[in-house]
């Protein structure tokens, strides 16, 4: 296949936002639109990226260091052929360059790989829209071919009646558009270097010019402002949910669910509302997740029971486990099959072992928990000295009474008892029950206070 460059024009300040961030790093399904544009240009193996930014400052390359791209200032921003000039330089004349938008988030690999297949001359990606505001025109011949793009402030009233449209994405070879931006004037109404114009260039050199269209529109929608993404937000929602339910995921409402990265589900899940997915979450066969719960980066073991509002976080659950309502999992958990979480019981970096349970008000922290293991309502593994974290290991078998505080570095042995109320701050021995209380007493005569009127 041709070699492939790649630019993406990103230097935009989005007034319409109204916000001091680069519009190319508002978040949409958890990720910058930057982002997406870069993982689908970055599906495509070109030899080079090259993302044009402005306004901002550093933040945009900053904020993507992850990606082998090159970052070219564009300053000041004179139009679209301006900003693709700044990227030439870094750009080698063998083979193509596709330009890409840092705004528009959604463009599909599928559809970039399309244009690829045409082979020879100028491709455009161009689409047919009932409403053509706002978008430049594709104006062709009798005979059908293309003959320009003209920008809507530009255009005749007939112009203005042509519903196909130029998205801004198109496939040039990368010598041929070297000398077509070499060439660009900014003799129109906004005083700005456009990049269409290099269409009507081609087609006096007699260059060929060919038309891909996308599969779905919300490919090549733009965000311009606050609204436009929130709309775009809940069309990409919307895809998301009527992959899973092709997938056979139920869905209580596919209106309410947010997958904010990658969820991969077996069979028979089924997902209340109000969910929120992020990062590289997987569902195991017969995962039931409870309304309004959110989970992050973990793996989630079959026929587990996720209650309502839970939060997991970079964690491993396994198999047939309850977890909720409202648990909270923290990073570094690794909960065995058939571990039972109850209410209002916090886990953070601990792992527990098969058939034990927390069902109450509980707070796990830097534990290790074996097997069959009961931990009472309130109990605290008291984790952190002020300066250092310590470890809690709680043995197989062992009961641990409600209200009670383990004070690490702590051992609780094999099959150890431990009264409720306690505060054990040495090792409790295998199969002895351990208690550490005050003196109980009753003082005669005492009185309650009374409220003063």
């Amino acid at each position: 296949m041709t070699k492939l460059n790649i630019v993406i024009l990103a230097a935009g300040k989005g007034t319409r936002m109204y916000s001091e961030k680069p519009k190319v790093l508002h978040a949409l399904a958890g990720k910058p639109l930057v982002q997406h544009v870069l993982d689908c240009a970055s599906a495509l193996k070109p030899q080079q990226i090259c993302v044009v930014y402005g306004h901002g400052g550093e933040a945009v390359p900053n904020a993507m260091q992850q990606y082998a791209a090159k970052f070219v200032v564009q300053e000041p921003q004179l139009g679209t052929g301006h900003a693709v000039q700044q990227a030439m330089p870094h750009l080698s004349d063998d083979g193509d360059t596709l330009v890409l938008y840092g705004d528009v988030p959604l463009i599909q690999h599928s559809t970039l790989h399309q244009m690829q297949q045409v082979g020879g001359g100028l491709v455009l990606l161009t689409v047919n829209l009932s409403n053509p505001t706002g978008y430049g025109r594709i104006v062709r011949n009798d005979q059908g071919d293309v003959q320009c793009i003209v920008e809507e402030k530009d255009a005749t009233p007939e112009q203005r009646e042509i519903n196909e449209v130029n998205t801004g994405i198109l496939l040039a070879p990368t010598q041929m558009l070297r000398g077509w931006l070499s060439k660009l004037r900014n003799n129109n109404s906004q005083r700005e270097y456009y990049l269409t114009d290099i269409v009507g260039m081609a087609v006096q050199q007699g260059v060929a010019v060919h038309t891909v269209q996308p599969a779905h529109e919300w490919e090549i929608h733009g965000i311009n402002s606050k609204a436009q993404l929130t709309v775009l937000e809940r069309t990409w929602q919307l895809v998301e949910a009527g992959r899973l339910l092709v997938h056979g995921v139920t869905l209580a409402d596919a209106a309410r669910i947010d997958v904010r990265g990658k969820l991969s589900c077996g069979c028979d899940v089924e997902i209340d509302v109000g969910c929120i997915f992020e990062g590289e979450v997987s569902l195991g066969n017969n995962v039931r997740v409870g309304a309004y719960c959110v989970i992050k980066n973990s793996r989630i073991a079959a026929d587990t029971d996720i209650a309502p509002y839970s939060h997991i976080d970079s964690c491993e659950v396994g198999a047939n486990c309850h977890i909720g309502p409202y648990a909270r999992l923290r990073p570094g958990t690794k909960l065995h099959d058939k571990v039972h979480i109850g209410n209002f019981v916090e886990i953070k970096n601990s792992e527990i072992a098969a058939d034990s349970k927390a069902n109450h008000l509980s707070y796990i922290g830097d534990s290790t928990v074996g097997k069959r293991v009961n931990i009472g309502a309130g109990t605290i593994t008291c984790n952190y000295d002020g300066a250092n974290k310590h470890r809690t290991i709680i043995e197989d078998d062992v009961f641990i009474g409600s209200d009670t505080q383990l004070v690490a570095p702590v051992t609780v042995g094999k099959g150890a008892t431990i009264g409720a109320g306690s505060t054990i701050t040495r090792n409790a021995p295998e199969d002895e029950l351990t208690l550490s209380r005050g003196r109980q007493l009753t003082v005669a005569g005492w009185k309650r206070p009374i409220k003063k009127k």
